[in-house]
């Protein structure tokens, strides 16, 4: 066994989450998604994307540099929403599991989330 898929073999056994062919970032896909928060993400994000457009017209028109940071912070804030609720599903199922597994997954869990919050608290 290679080490790239020992890893990923580890990691979806930490996290509850399948490999899954054609995954190129991770070798791992979420399993445990609630098909409400799902429909939440994607109209938020969808909304973010056009404030991101918005932006990008601001910056084209010579906006005023207050207003458009003021606009930044709205997308920074939606994103962080979005964030949110993807945290709160990964606790609740793949941390969740993983926690209940074996000792060696739930420490491989620890370590995930620690980094996660870490990332996250930036």
């Amino acid at each position: 066994m290679s080490e790239t898929s020992s890893l990923n073999d580890s990691a979806s056994a930490a996290c509850g989450c399948g490999a899954v062919d054609g995954d190129t970032a991770t070798g791992r896909k979420a399993t445990g998604v609630d098909p409400d928060a799902k429909s939440r993400n994607l109209v938020r994000l969808r909304r973010i994307e056009g404030q991101v457009r918005g932006l990008q017209k601001m910056v084209e028109d010579d906006r005023y540099c207050a207003d458009i940071m003021t606009q930044i912070s709205s997308v920074q804030e939606a994103l962080r929403a979005v964030g949110r609720e993807l945290l709160r599903n990964h606790l609740r199922h793949c941390a969740a599991a993983a926690i209940r597994g074996s000792p060696s997954q739930a420490e491989a869990m620890y370590d995930e989330l620690a980094d996660l919050f870490h990332r996250s608290a930036r």
